[in-house]
């Protein structure tokens, strides 16, 4: 029997996609044929019954290629700027391709305050909970334009994880620039073996989140992504970490075939989102 035949069955699907994976690497301009690909994949997804939230990156970068700013270090105001500009660039976007396809996407900005806070935490869940009732996809992302060091939460990665485990997702799908876990980082070592599951998260796990990405472009390696499994994985969701080079990848997994890494559910009852959301950082 196919051991990913139950991916089937998922209902609720949180699937995050970074940066580096939407933009052209030489120009750092929207890729629209991948942002095509991924909306229809997304709408074929909701066109099957299940609920979907889509958690993407990208208007800072988009907006920083809107006042042509070059530069990689810019100070925290001027990240603002350009995430104010650039978020509405990327959700017109979106809400063009969505529309093609005959579904509503609905944008949805947080900060770790949204998290922390209960009556914003009460909020947001409900939010969700109408926007998917109402059979809209809701579109995340974290709120840079207000965010700073101490209400960020520095990832979507983690962003995605935390929405996964408000909403009560069974499965969360980081789509990066890696094809899944390896037991070391293998740009640099060709001897690093590819893991395709993961049926629990030990400290040796763990230890295997190198800070290293492929990508000048995105914020999270490998520790974030472990890290969003953890969060993922201890509120109940399974969770899928696959290349985002061919978007068509998406189908494939929610069809149970082997791509990507599968890190299995293991819902702890003791696992406090609230607490470890607030240490994060410290």
């Amino acid at each position: 029997m196919n051991p990913r035949e139950f991916l089937k069955d998922k209902k609720r699907i949180v699937v995050k996609i970074g940066s580096s994976s939407l933009q052209h690497a030489e120009t750092g301009d929207l890729d629209y044929i991948k942002l095509e690909v991924l909306v229809r994949e997304l709408c074929n997804l909701r066109n099957q019954g299940k609920d979907v939230i889509l958690v993407t990156s990208g208007a800072i970068a988009a907006g920083k290629k809107a006042v042509h700013i070059d530069k990689k270090d810019n100070p925290i105001a001027v990240k603002q700027a350009c995430a104010a500009i650039g978020q509405a660039r990327l959700m017109m976007t979106y809400q063009k391709i969505f529309a093609e396809y005959n579904q509503v996407a609905a944008q949805i900005l947080m900060t770790k305050n949204t998290i922390v806070d209960d009556l914003n935490r009460f909020n947001a869940k409900n939010t969700f909970n109408e926007l998917l009732k109402l059979g809209v996809i809701p579109v995340v992302n974290e709120n840079d334009t207000v965010a700073t060091y101490e209400i960020e939460f520095g990832d979507n990665d983690t962003l995605s994880a935390i929405v996964a485990s408000l909403v009560d997702a069974d499965l969360l799908i980081l789509m990066s620039d890696i094809n899944g876990l390896y037991t070391d980082d293998p740009n640099k070592n060709p001897e690093a073996e590819f893991i395709s599951v993961v049926d629990r998260l030990d400290d040796k796990i763990m230890g295997m989140g190198k800070e290293s990405t492929g990508s000048s472009v995105g914020t999270g390696g490998m520790n974030t992504k472990l890290s969003a499994a953890k969060i993922a994985t201890c509120s109940g969701a399974d969770m899928v970490i696959a290349n985002a080079s061919d978007i068509r990848i998406l189908h494939r997994i929610m069809d149970g075939r082997e791509h990507g890494t599968l890190f299995k559910a293991h819902k702890d009852e003791n696992f406090d989102l609230i607490t470890y959301v607030e240490n994060m950082h410290k």
